[in-house]
Parts: structure tokens; sequence; C-alpha cells
């Protein structure tokens, strides 16, 4: 059996490339009560139902950290897995509400890709993902940077 490695190398991404995510995740009460307790995120409209049915949306709306903090993830075995660092995060854009009960899946769009200046084992990524729910409504926007390690690196190869 060949085991499953955790994300691709450098080299592995392509410009224009199109990545759609295997893994993806039904939003829970749970996972937003959760969310809201640990960030400190005491806004009703997130965890009232009497408040939230009385509101724009009728119901309780899931934070857009959390919507965000799930797209990222659902990414990792695919674009930061071999990372080193996500440099940055960009044009974050929420496009929808999100809601308990809701499923969201990614996708992702290599934009572009660089060699590192300053050390031969490493290259920058950028990519962009899209986060929709279980109807294919768009609901996250965002891009980033992702410093990723080349295949020489896990070999002992040198870095300058």
């Amino acid at each position: 059996m060949k085991m499953n490695e955790m994300g691709n190398y450098f080299e592995d991404f392509t410009i224009g490339e199109e990545i759609t995510h295997c893994f993806s995740k039904t939003i829970f009460e749970s996972d937003n009560n959760l969310f809201c307790l640990l960030t400190m995120n005491p806004h009703p409209v997130h965890i009232n139902m009497d408040y939230a049915q009385k509101q724009q949306h009728g119901k309780i709306l899931v934070p857009g950290t959390l919507v965000f903090s799930l797209a990222v993830g659902l990414t990792v075995s695919d674009i930061s897995g071999k990372a080193i660092v996500n440099l940055d995060y960009d044009n974050i854009k929420h496009l929808a509400p999100v809601f308990v009960g809701d499923t969201l899946y990614v996708k992702s769009r290599v934009i572009d890709k660089r060699e590192s200046v300053k050390k031969r084992d490493r290259g920058i990524v950028y990519i962009e993902t899209v986060g929709f729910n279980q109807n294919d409504v768009e609901v996250l926007l965002f891009r980033r940077h992702v410093l990723i390690k080349k295949s020489n690196a896990d070999k002992g190869a040198e870095s300058v």
C-alpha cells in the first residue's frame, strides 16, 4: 500500500491548474457555538435563535471567520500540506451567507508561482480559493501566497 502524502511540492503546482478539493464539511450547531465561544464572539445573530429569526436572514448566521477557517482547512491536503508558511491572505470576500446545516466545499486555482529569491529549496505559490455551499452558491473567495518546499528539500538539500 502506498502511503498518502500530505500536500504537494512546489514543482507539483502548475499555473492555471484548478483543484477540486476532496474534503467538505457540514457546519453543525455545535461547530458554530464552539467557534463563537473560542473566539469570544457573542453577537446574537450567531448564537440566539430568537434574535436571528427577527433579522434579515431569519436564522442563525455562521460567522464569516469560521467559514474562512474551514475553507483554508479543507485545502490543506492539496495546497499547504508541505508548506513552510502561509505568507498572506488577501481579497477575502464573503459572497453569500452561510447557515448552520450548510455544507462547505472548496476549489482552488493556481494563479502564479515563483522560486524563492533567498533559498533554492522552496518557492511561492499564489492560490485563489472559492468556497461554495451544497447548492453550488459561492459563499467565499480569497487569495493567498504559500511558501512551499521543493521536492529536493526533503531529500537533504541544503538551504541557501
